[in-house]
């Protein structure tokens, strides 16, 4: 799994290139010390995964994720915060963020949800899921009739997001940390508000606006 690191902090991006570096399998690839940083160095690394810092200057971890989706689709980025910010959790997911974890994950958290990430699942920190999901979005009425994501709460979008993958309501429950029985019900009601009689024709019209 080759990694880049991306932290505008010199000491906490070194560390964490440190501890990836004795793990098996993981090679950190590069360095940077922002997003617009990061994009050069993906271009000449071609790396497998992005790890990055949210809050940065020039520009941050949730700007540098839109621009890898729009320039690399296939290249997941997972950031990580000191911050457990709802709405911040948010703006990570809407730009496409395949992972969303606290820097006080343990390594094993840490590399696991990479691996996850690497295999099209959607990674959130249980901490922050148990806040972040439980917020509710306001409708968008003006985006609904082009975006299947519009005027889903955060946790719907979650699910859609992984429904877009294939994964099953118990691979759902596993990444997302909660009950099936919950999962199936937020399927549910994502049928019946993107209008879709199976989960089949679903999963399409979702993937096909995650491109």
């Amino acid at each position: 799994m080759r990694v880049i690191v991306v932290d505008d902090q010199e000491l906490m991006r070194r560390g964490l290139t440190m501890l990836l570096g004795t793990e098996s399998g993981v090679t950190v690839v590069g360095e940077a010390g922002n997003g617009q940083e990061a994009l050069a160095v993906i271009e000449a690394t071609d790396p497998d995964i992005v790890l990055t810092d949210a809050r940065m200057p020039i520009m941050d971890g949730v700007e540098l994720t839109a621009a890898v989706r729009e320039a690399y689709p296939g290249l997941p980025v997972v950031i990580l915060t000191t911050f457990d910010d709802d709405e911040l959790v948010h703006r990570a997911i809407a730009a496409g963020a395949a992972g969303f974890l606290l820097k006080d994950a343990a390594t094993e958290e840490l590399i696991v949800g990479m691996r996850l990430a690497l295999k099209g699942g959607l990674v959130i920190d249980p901490k922050v899921a148990r806040s972040a999901l439980a917020r509710r979005r306001e409708p968008e009425p003006d985006t609904d009739a082009v975006d299947p994501f519009a005027a889903l709460t955060p946790a719907e979008q979650a699910v859609a997001r992984l429904v877009a993958t294939g994964a099953t309501n118990g691979e759902i429950a596993d990444v997302l940390v909660l009950a099936e029985g919950t999962v199936k019900n937020h399927v549910s009601a994502l049928l019946r508000k993107r209008d879709q009689r199976d989960r089949t024709s679903l999963a399409l019209l979702l993937a096909r606006a995650l491109r």
